[in-house]
């Protein structure tokens, strides 16, 4: 797994701050920026996590590359409507050997890693075998429509893989590239980052968190699970282990901010 912050919002806690000093002073736009020192800044950020007010927050956005991760993944984080993605086509990408992400669990036997990798190459060759009879079909077509051979060729091949895809494992590794705002990504990570989430995506939440804390602390010193700055909101389903995630997170917080 690779994670890039590709761009974000040039000082978006200051911007979240006057976004806020907007709905709380009678200040003209001419001078929203007047005054916000750093500690004025981080005392707006502070009261809106206070009072719970958060739309101020959606002013910042943050744009991540992602690599190396599954398509089980993509399934889940694109559950979060209020973000944008672009992802690599399997229609217009050829899987040539496609790459795969394989769990710990399988991983830690050996003879579960056998099986899975041998169930990943019969895929690929599946794949690569559909692709072969839909590109031979596809081509007689087109050429017998009096298409060019290289026209044809180039078709009949798109139209071979955006069915052979779906023989594709959700193991099958992808690219995204996610764009959210700072209120968006704070929900993300109370509920990926929890021990409760599934181990892929609660990874990466863990890659992203770093990062924009990285470049933003007072704003996202209050993100990650719930527990870490307040009580387990999973109920009789929590992980029980809540003073081992406080102690991991103070820990990332203090390395990440010197």
């Amino acid at each position: 797994m690779k994670v890039h912050l590709l761009a974000y919002t040039p000082q978006p806690e200051k911007l979240i701050a006057a976004a806020a000093k907007n709905c709380y002073s009678s200040t003209d736009i001419d001078g929203i920026l007047d005054g916000l020192t750093e500690e004025k800044t981080e005392s707006f950020l502070h009261m809106l996590t206070d009072i719970g007010h958060e739309s101020p927050i959606e002013h910042a956005s943050f744009s991540f590359a992602i690599e190396g991760v599954s398509r089980s993944l993509l399934a889940q984080i694109t559950r979060h409507r209020m973000a944008s993605f672009s992802v690599q086509s399997q229609r217009y990408v050829k899987e040539r050997g496609f790459e795969y992400v394989v769990p710990p669990e399988i991983a830690d036997i050996p003879e579960a890693q056998a099986l899975f990798e041998k169930a990943m190459d019969d895929d690929q060759q599946t794949y690569e075998a559909l692709t072969a009879k839909l590109f031979d079909k596809h081509f007689k077509v087109l050429c017998d429509e009096g298409l060019a051979e290289k026209q044809a060729r180039s078709q009949a091949e798109k139209k071979a893989i955006e069915d052979a895809r779906y023989v594709l494992p959700n193991a099958c590794a992808t690219r995204i590239v996610m764009t959210a705002n700072a209120r968006s990504l704070q929900n993300f990570f109370r509920l990926r980052c929890c021990a409760r989430a599934q181990w892929e995506i609660r990874a990466l939440a863990e890659e992203m968190y770093k990062l924009v804390y990285a470049v933003a602390p007072v704003l996202f010193s209050k993100s990650g699970p719930p527990c870490v700055d307040g009580d387990c909101t999973e109920g009789k389903m929590s992980c029980g282990h809540a003073l081992e995630v406080r102690a991991h997170y103070e820990t990332l917080r203090s390395t990440l901010h010197g």
